[in-house]
């Protein structure tokens, strides 16, 4: 399960990006939070959640095309130093009192276009931080652990420190956190971190082309995105509309919120690991569809409830599906992918992922305005299980394709 740690600069990043992931998850309760407290609106809810995210939806694609041409190792640095002065500007408006709804969506903004770069940047780094590609799959369950471990501590860290202070202590604290993983980074020696002098040789526009077709023309890839790309456009965005239902379906307050968010990183956190233990890429097509149904099925269960004894393990299970559904998909990418063409496969999986989930959040923060939240969420849920069923019909042809890289792989 740990054999990653095999290698130092994975070591290095891993310890690095725990700190700095429980900060991440501490601004973004904080966050959820202060918008509600300011607004009590789940519709500004979904805005900010759309500011956030709209800008990944937009470059990340073209990011993508830079992180093969970039030396990702100074790429990386560059954008968790941005990361860092954004969280202490968000720190210094609302320590201040002189944090708004606008200042919220401007900031907001900001970090949705660092993130652009970051998210395609990091997933296609770890690649060069593993020497044999038989533990890649293994490092990438393992981040997906430390993410989710991160989203288990991080929440009810931010719950205590919002009940004693302020939102904006919170945002200092995931500030000085980025200061582990530049120091992390800043250790490392990473002698593949430049692209080959042929990347650099064609043209931006030429490069996009290339990683569009690449991309289209395999089955698996376009599948495996289109589904991902679904889940995240319908179900995803249930996390915006967590402090309706921790404010006004449960009755509780900020800590009910950090309680919520940590079932649901308790369970991405179990599912991650159990990744983490598999030896190779068999069966994860299958796994994606079965996990992608246990999502869906848990996501309407919560919607549906209305006592926290049932709301917990029903996020636990969601929490589940969902990281299994996505780290599988990563593994499988990262796994079938060509080297040269990495940052910008990866870049069209990130746009599925986090670059659909803002027009989800603004359309689900509407639909709660008129329906409910609840009945919203019965909706998204059944529209995820509708999507699942498509890819599982898929399954036949899509290990028929991947039947070349498994032997490859298993040789």
């Amino acid at each position: 399960m740990w054999r990653a740690f095999r290698y130092r600069n994975y070591r290095l990043f891993f310890g690095g990006q725990v700190v700095s992931l429980v900060g991440s998850w501490i601004t973004m309760t904080a966050t959820s939070w202060l918008v509600y407290r300011l607004t009590n609106s789940a519709l500004l809810l979904g805005v900010v959640g759309f500011a956030s995210q709209f800008p990944s939806f937009l470059l990340t694609p073209f990011a993508g095309i830079y992180v093969d041409r970039w030396n990702r190792h100074r790429l990386l640095v560059g954008t968790q130093v941005a990361s860092m002065l954004i969280s202490f500007v968000l720190a210094a408006l609302t320590l201040s009192s002189t944090i708004s709804i606008r200042w919220l969506i401007i900031v907001s903004v900001c970090s949705g276009i660092v993130n652009a770069f970051d998210l395609p940047v990091r997933q296609a780094f770890v690649v060069l931080l593993i020497e044999d590609k038989r533990d890649l799959g293994n490092a990438i369950a393992l981040n997906s652990s430390m993410f989710n471990a991160a989203r288990l501590v991080g929440p009810s860290i931010a719950g205590a420190i919002i009940a004693l202070t302020s939102e904006g202590w919170c945002y200092a604290i995931d500030g000085v956190s980025y200061l582990a993983v530049i120091a992390a980074l800043l250790a490392m020696r990473v002698p593949h971190a430049r692209p080959a002098p042929a990347a650099t040789r064609v043209s931006p526009l030429q490069q996009f082309r290339e990683g569009w077709t690449y991309t289209y023309r395999s089955r698996t890839i376009r599948s495996v995105i289109a589904v991902v790309a679904l889940v995240c456009l319908v179900g995803v965005p249930y996390t915006v509309l967590m402090p309706v239902f921790a404010a006004e379906i449960l009755g509780g307050g900020v800590h009910t919120l950090g309680f919520l968010m940590t079932a649901t990183g308790g369970g991405a956190l179990i599912g991650a690991l159990w990744l983490a233990s598999r030896r190779n890429i068999a069966g994860l097509t299958r796994n994606i569809a079965v996990a992608g149904a246990v999502f869906s099925v848990g996501l309407m269960g919560f919607a549906l409830s209305r006592a926290m004894w049932l709301s917990v393990p029903l996020l636990v299970v969601s929490g589940f599906g969902f990281i299994v559904m996505v780290a599988s998909s990563n593994t499988l990418l990262q796994t079938i992918v060509e080297d040269s063409k990495r940052g910008r496969v990866l870049s069209f999986f990130l746009m599925a992922y986090f670059g659909t989930t803002p027009f989800g959040s603004l359309v689900a923060g509407a639909v709660s305005e008129r329906i409910g939240s609840p009945y919203t969420l019965v909706a998204c849920g059944a529209l995820c299980l509708v999507g699942v069923a498509w890819f599982a019909t898929q399954l036949p042809k899509l290990d028929e394709d991947m039947a070349p890289a498994l032997a490859r792989l298993t040789a």
